[in-house]
């Protein structure tokens, strides 16, 4: 089962959710849920296939547990304008309040941008997509470990489906994996800091990317710890589509600039 190995930073995640699962269930008793989004979602899946290895989603983070503030000084839509003249296939964006300094109005900041956008966020209920369907986002991040196991996936993922948006599974190990395959996952992440202990490790990818070929037309996203060139070009080797990169952009005064340089190089040296 997913929660038996959550570690205290984990249960601390899923903590700070239960206010606001709270508040979503009141609104639904009383018939006040947000209506869905009615402008465009451009495809998120899509769009990583068509940037091509290593596609980069690039992230808005503010601030987390391990490195505390980051950056406070550019808002949403900077970050936006400055990753999409970056290069960025998508944009990942920090949604939690108590840990990340997020802030759900962020994804329509950043919706001018025109490119698909993850809400990431520790999200345990369906009531949580139905939320994030009235925002621009294209995709919502799910965190196997959170879950007691495949069939409350299988549940958050069916309510995806049900408002038009895609779900980014991740795992930190084997189990997780199976869990995610096993609740229908499409789009698997696999996260090189074990949130656990907010430790990064990148032979977390490198182990587990020989079992994507188990999976038939998976995406799979490498995410966290990646700051060189050599490392984007050594994810996409192992047979990842694409890669995650937040906290190494964000701690930068301009993080479309950095993102540029990052990708201009790790491309050169993929390219035939």
């Amino acid at each position: 089962m997913a929660t038996d190995r959550a570690g205290s930073m984990l249960d601390r995640f899923r903590a700070a959710q239960q206010g606001p699962i709270a508040l979503l269930r009141r609104l639904a008793g009383e018939g006040r849920l947000p209506a869905p989004w009615q402008g465009r979602r451009p495809g998120f899946s899509a769009a990583l296939r068509a940037a091509g290895a290593p596609a980069v989603i690039a992230e808005y983070k503010r601030a987390s547990p391990s490195r505390g503030v980051i950056n406070l000084d550019l808002t949403p839509a900077d970050v936006a304008r400055m990753y999409a003249e970056g290069g960025a296939a998508c944009l990942s964006v920090l949604t939690e309040k108590a840990h990340f300094q997020g802030d759900l109005r962020f994804l329509e900041d950043m919706a001018f941008a025109g490119l698909p956008l993850l809400r990431k966020d520790f999200l345990l209920d369906p009531l949580q997509v139905a939320e994030t369907a009235a925002t621009p986002a294209s995709a919502l991040l799910l965190i196997m470990r959170m879950f007691p196991g495949a069939a409350q996936v299988r549940g958050m993922l069916d309510a995806c489906r049900g408002f038009g948006l895609e779900a980014v599974c991740e795992v930190f190990d084997e189990a997780d994996l199976v869990v995610a395959r096993q609740a229908g996952a499409g789009i698997i992440q696999v996260n090189n800091r074990d949130l656990d202990r907010l430790e990064t490790d990148l032979s977390i990818s490198r182990r587990l990317a020989p079992l994507k070929g188990q999976g038939v037309g998976e995406l799979w996203i490498s995410a966290s710890g990646l700051d060189a060139p050599e490392q984007l070009e050594e994810m996409a080797g192992l047979g990842f589509d694409a890669v995650l990169i937040g906290t190494s952009l964000m701690s930068t005064p301009d993080p479309g600039a950095a993102l540029g340089r990052l990708t201009a190089v790790a491309r050169t040296r993929s390219a035939p």
